[in-house]
């Protein structure tokens, strides 16, 4: 695994509306209605969940899809339904099941990305969603330019966050994967230490 270490780890008005699920009845009830929807599962009193609550709520309601959250502290048969053993994890369902997970704390740029993923132009037969990308680096990293270029050749769009110059994202991301060292990225809420080639060709579909 291929990393470079670094040492420094130096809103909006409108508020996103979610609503409150009080038993797996009532959610499986919604997703009849609303088979296209986000689930934050959390646990209130945690620090990562009051986190991912307080960066949900400040996002801009422009989300065409309706968001619901459940506090497993209180209603306890939803997030066994869906395997879900840590919290806060914001779900993804389409068509009433679970498509793509997002764990942890995550930034403004995370939720937007997960929220409206990059979409890439398909082939003849349409267009191909592609998976939300998001790489954390460093300018003197040569690892990290060296896992933007691969992905760039590979025709993947991705958010760059410098973490040398963003605290707050520097310490979510030591949180989320317990490492220091960059490159990191995060694919679709996966977690990828390093220039894992194997491990990200798996995760975006590459063939190589």
């Amino acid at each position: 695994m291929d990393l470079c270490i670094f040492v420094d780890i130096n809103i909006f008005i409108e508020k996103m509306n979610h609503i409150s699920v009080t038993s797996l009845q009532d959610f499986k009830e919604q997703l009849k209605s609303n088979p296209d929807l986000f689930l934050l599962i959390y646990k209130k009193g945690s620090e990562q969940s009051d986190c991912a609550l307080t960066n949900l709520d400040a996002m801009k309601p422009e989300n065409a899809s309706p968001v619901f959250s459940v506090n497993v502290a209180e209603v306890r048969d939803v997030h066994p339904e869906y395997n879900i053993t840590s919290a806060p994890t914001l779900i993804e369902f389409k068509r009433g099941v679970p498509a793509r997970y997002l764990k942890g704390c995550h930034q403004e740029g995370a939720l937007e990305a997960f929220f409206n993923p990059l979409s890439i132009t398909g082939n003849a037969e349409g267009e191909k969603k592609q998976k939300q990308v998001i790489v954390y680096s460093t300018p003197t990293c040569s690892w990290c330019r060296t896992l933007k270029d691969y992905l760039k050749n590979n025709q993947i769009q991705f958010r760059d966050i410098d973490v040398s110059k963003d605290e707050k994202a520097a310490t979510e991301m030591v949180k989320r994967s317990g490492q220091q060292g960059v490159p990191q990225s995060l694919i679709d809420g996966q977690v990828v230490v390093g220039f894992d080639r194997n491990r990200i060709n798996s995760l975006l579909g590459i063939n190589a």
